[in-house]
């Protein structure tokens, strides 16, 4: 059975969410759009909040995951990010970029998974207009 790009997303991003909260994540938000954007998941560490991009793969024909956040990625991440940010009255609450990479089986089970923590930083100059 084939699978469309959305399942294998779903997949990675509900696997994604599972770990974070095993490793004491409180999840604050999931596929938080912004005008044409979104973030994935949106967690809390502690007192720091946490923007994820997650990337799912069921082969490295492509290449690893993580290489799919491109800068043009990441600049709409920072732009969502910083959106959210105002709309939640959390402009001084110290925060991070983290990828989580997944690759899954021809069976879409999770072969590996792997958090990226500070995988990119915010881009200067990025705006909400």
């Amino acid at each position: 059975m084939r699978h469309s790009k959305p399942d294998i997303a779903k997949i990675g991003e509900s696997a994604a969410a599972e770990y974070l909260k095993a490793h004491g994540y409180l999840i604050l938000a999931q596929n938080y759009r912004f005008r044409r954007g979104e973030i994935d998941l949106i967690v809390q560490q502690g007192d720091r909040i946490v923007f994820v991009e997650v990337k799912t793969r069921r082969s490295l024909k492509f290449g690893l995951p993580q290489y799919a956040v491109t800068l043009k990625k990441q600049r709409q991440i920072s732009k969502i990010a910083l959106a959210y940010l105002q709309k939640q009255n959390l402009m001084d609450v110290p925060c991070r970029f983290d990828v989580i990479a997944i690759q899954l089986s021809p069976q879409l089970e999770v072969l590996r998974l792997e958090q990226i923590q500070s995988a990119f930083d915010f881009i200067p100059g990025t705006d909400i207009s």
